[in-house]
């Protein structure tokens, strides 16, 4: 479906609402599909909570686990909004974890991260208990989000602290994801992280190095909300360091084309869904 068409269907996407509760209302659920857990605490705040989606049915053998993290500019985002894109990982054969962390203005940089890693624990703990392989773990995430996934697995420490072992994350997915933007110059990165003491301790591209696990970076080649810096970038230092890293601009799609295209009315706008789909199976196979 092309923008101008997805704009008409949902207008309230036109007006850049940070929110997609309204579209998780209306669009069509890939069916097959089950939420097997809902509002599990990871921690104890209460954002700090997790949705597990499954398979209705599958072989008995146990799922590769891929973890989703929503975007907002590290601001806004509720993993409610995101039933929709549950199903349709989960339709693939994955058990899917999709959490809440906490924003700005109650937390800045490194508090979402380490939220991010305190799930990745509970999913470790716990994925089992619902068909999940813990030893298959894929870690995925839009904008935001995606900045915490790669920052989740280029950096290890943050795994560490949680008690998690970094090895365990097979691969990571970064749709539209920030990972290389000093200065600090709009609002969002400024509220987030303008109090870092080392700003170059933020930025995904300072953790390069050659045993990090396969990354898949997607973008938009219309997207004007996170320029192509983020993905050159660091392909450029993932790459120069030895490790494995795999890109993929798709023409016509923006940053929230990129998201969208994950679901059932959108899907012909990008393989997004199928890129994703092939990349978590080949890396846990």
């Amino acid at each position: 479906m092309h923008r101008r068409a997805l704009l008409a269907a949902f207008p309230f996407l036109a007006a850049c609402s940070p929110t997609l509760g309204m579209f998780d209302a209306v669009a069509p659920r890939d069916g097959g599909v089950r939420r097997v857990v809902r509002d599990a605490a990871y921690g104890l705040g209460e954002r700090q909570k997790l949705d597990v989606y499954a398979p209705a049915a599958h072989d008995g053998q146990p799922l590769p686990v891929l973890m989703f993290i929503y975007g907002g500019s590290w601001r806004y985002g509720e993993k409610d909004d995101y039933e929709w894109l549950g199903a349709a990982l989960a339709a693939q054969g994955f058990l899917v974890v999709v959490p809440n962390y906490r924003l700005v203005p109650d937390v800045v940089f490194p508090a979402f991260v380490e939220d991010c890693a305190a799930a990745v624990r509970w999913a470790v703990d716990n994925s089992a208990a619902h068909g999940g392989d813990p030893t298959k773990l894929v870690l995925s995430g839009h904008s935001a989000g995606g900045y915490n996934a790669v920052m989740l697995a280029l950096n290890g420490a943050y795994l560490s602290a949680a008690g998690v072992d970094a090895a365990r994350v097979r691969g990571a997915i970064g749709l539209a994801g920030p990972y290389d933007f000093l200065p600090f110059d709009v609002d969002a990165t400024r509220n987030a992280f303008g109090a870092a003491p080392d700003p170059q301790l933020t930025q995904p591209v300072h953790f390069a190095r050659a045993d990090a696990p396969p990354l898949l970076l997607l973008w938009g080649e219309d997207d004007t909300t996170v320029g192509p810096r983020n993905l050159e970038s660091l392909q450029r230092v993932q790459t120069a360091a030895g490790a494995r890293v795999q890109t993929k601009t798709y023409p016509g799609v923006d940053h929230i084309d990129i998201l969208l295209a994950i679901s059932r009315p959108f899907r012909a706008r990008a393989p997004v869904l199928a890129d994703m789909t092939d990349f978590v199976r080949r890396v846990t196979a």
